[in-house]
């Protein structure tokens, strides 16, 4: 019998429901592994109350204290939270932060983590990327954000280059790399929910050459033409366009130290698309992305409240001698 217009839209909606539960038990129970009495603090802003509902609601009937903290959001992505929130932080085992702006590069979840809380930072998650991207293959993810971390760490220099005209070199000398692929059970685990991605911080100074951004970047969107991002000692100093000159106007308004290379980053997640959330388009599977201003939370030593990632779709990332991307395939 064939079903008519409401009663497949019944179906999808039963389909969706089904899985952002499925997705939310995810995150509580695989990446979290949240245990009874444990105290669960969910971070999350106006607009994102229901979803952190959501994630309080499942902690708390897995038998731990789970308690909602609703902020107002931030200026910007690696502002602070509030002093209050910043201890409530500390003080609580497992945080779960689907906020508007990332706590990711914050000293408030710097020093959380270092005091043993694990974390995960959902910046920007709605429910359909959750219940969508969580459906990734976990144990590949977590097998590729191991095999393109260990080059990374390993190596003394990356070079991005690209169709556009990309060609930019970093280096990596001294620095760890860290997988993002929701692996976040020990103490002090902290990583993005969703997640895949393996990335590092270069080091200060070292970057040069040229980026053509293709995809998005993180508090302007997607990009409608590429954007040129020119980059000397360590900084970026000019950009191409009006997505370009926000970005620049983002940057600065924190000085110097805003416009810093913090962080290269591949992406790993087969289930991630374009969709304008950095959060999700910095994991797509093949893209690279470099970001800009605070990297302290990731092993640099730049401290600032901004972080902004640029992401580039069908790039060819080198370390060294090793080709770990080839034109937006991952061979690693």
């Amino acid at each position: 019998m064939a079903l008519g217009e409401g009663g497949a839209e019944r179906i999808s909606l039963v389909v969706v429901v089904e899985e952002l539960d499925r997705a939310v038990r995810a995150v509580i129970r695989d990446c979290m592994e949240v245990e009874p009495a444990e105290e669960v603090l969910i971070v999350c802003n106006p607009v994102s109350e229901e979803i952190g509902e959501l994630l309080r609601i499942v902690a708390q009937g897995d038998g731990a204290e789970g308690t909602l903290a609703v902020i107002s959001e931030r200026d910007s992505h690696a502002a602070e939270p509030s002093e209050p929130v910043a201890a409530a932080m500390l003080a609580a085992d497992v945080v779960l932060a689907p906020t508007i702006q990332s706590i990711s590069h914050t000293e408030a979840r710097r020093a959380a983590t270092e005091a043993g809380v694990r974390i995960a930072s959902m910046p920007g998650v709605t429910e359909e990327m959750l219940a969508r991207v969580m459906g990734a293959d976990m144990r590949r993810l977590r097998r590729q954000g191991a095999a393109v971390c260990a080059p990374l760490s390993a190596g003394s220099e990356a070079r991005i280059t690209c169709a556009h005209g990309s060609d930019l070199r970093l280096g990596l000398e001294g620095r760890t790399a860290i997988a993002d692929a929701g692996a976040l059970r020990r103490r002090g685990a902290f990583g993005n929910l969703p997640c895949g991605e393996g990335f590092i911080a270069p080091v200060e100074g070292t970057a040069e050459g040229t980026l053509i951004v293709d995809g998005s970047i993180a508090g302007v969107g997607r990009v409608e033409t590429p954007v040129s991002l020119t980059i000397r000692d360590g900084h970026l100093t000019e950009a191409t366009g009006a997505d370009g000159a926000l970005l620049i106007e983002l940057l600065t308004k924190h000085g110097l130290e805003g416009t810093n290379v913090a962080e290269l980053g591949i992406g790993t997640n087969e289930e991630a698309i374009l969709s304008g959330n950095i959060l999700e388009d910095e994991k797509i599977l093949g893209t690279a992305h470099v970001a800009f201003g605070a990297s302290a939370a990731i092993g640099g030593t730049v401290q600032v409240p901004v972080h902004l990632d640029c992401v580039i779709l069908k790039p060819t990332v080198e370390i060294d001698d090793k080709v770990i991307v080839r034109e937006g395939e991952l061979l690693v």
